[in-house]
């Protein structure tokens, strides 16, 4: 493909994902809550890897590499929090943000619109550049890169999977109110769901980067390990845990927030 095919081939992705998020926004508006969008956000990747495929012409086995593990990856995510949402209800952070919003004099609808859906439209187009670029160039071959990523992204499924289990037993155990998990991968890091997504989007990253396409699709894993370590992932999480459990601050300064490793002796 030519660069301006790639271009229009993405642009027209972009206009997907944003029509795919303006029929998710008509749902919120008719339930007045917008926290479903964290379970879209994962599906909305492999929707564009799944549109892309049939309009590329690259490696048949990278293509099929990119869209099947997008696609465990993303089923896997998106059917955890869509039940989380379920059992829960509405997420704090939207909630707070669209209060603050909507005190300037903008309406639930507008905001709702302007700031969740069409920007988590943009971000997943961004984020899930590796699976759209990787898809582009009909050579090289799968080698040797393609694999070291096909092995990242598992370890960082399991990472993610095993995490969210642990978290979620943690949390449905009575005997734990109150306290912190500190157990399993959590005694490693403080967010092992965080780092094995990373893992898992560098790992697609690698699988795409052999073609010339695909390395420029590295601004997609970049984005989202600075959204994750910086920005809407860890600072937000650990500042509503810190006033809710008296023993986080201890947990913090033992343990490593993202990286797995072994945890800082006491003294």
């Amino acid at each position: 493909m030519t660069l301006t095919e790639i271009g229009l081939l993405l642009g027209v992705n972009l206009l997907l994902i944003t029509g795919v998020m303006s029929l998710q926004w008509l749902v919120a508006v008719r339930i007045r809550d917008v926290s479903f969008i964290d379970a879209v956000w994962p599906l909305a990747m492999l929707f564009l890897a799944l549109v892309t495929w049939p309009r590329t012409d690259g490696d048949a086995l990278r293509s099929g590499l990119l869209v099947g593990l997008c696609g465990l990856w993303a089923v896997r995510l998106g059917l955890h929090l869509f039940l989380r949402w379920w059992a829960h209800g509405e997420d704090r952070r939207y909630t707070d943000l669209i209060g603050r919003q909507t005190k300037t004099g903008k309406s639930w609808p507008v905001v709702a619109l302007l700031f969740v859906f069409l920007p988590q439209g943009v971000l997943a187009w961004l984020t899930s550049l590796p699976v759209q670029l990787g898809q582009v160039a009909d050579a090289p071959a799968v080698g040797w890169l393609g694999l070291t990523g096909v092995a990242l992204f598992a370890i960082g499924l399991v990472f993610e999977t095993v995490g969210d289990a642990q978290l979620a037993a943690f949390r449905r155990d009575p005997s734990t109110k109150g306290q912190v998990l500190d157990t399993g991968l959590w005694r490693y890091t403080r967010h092992p769901n965080y780092f094995g997504d990373a893992c898992v989007w560098w790992g697609l990253y690698l699988l795409a980067a052999e073609t010339g396409p695909g390395v420029a699709s590295i601004l997609g894993p970049i984005f989202l390990t600075f959204t994750l370590t910086k920005w809407s992932g860890i600072g937000i999480t650990e500042k509503s845990i810190h006033s809710s459990r008296p023993g986080y601050a201890d947990y913090v300064r033992r343990t490593s927030a993202f990286i797995p490793w072994p945890p800082k002796r006491a003294g």
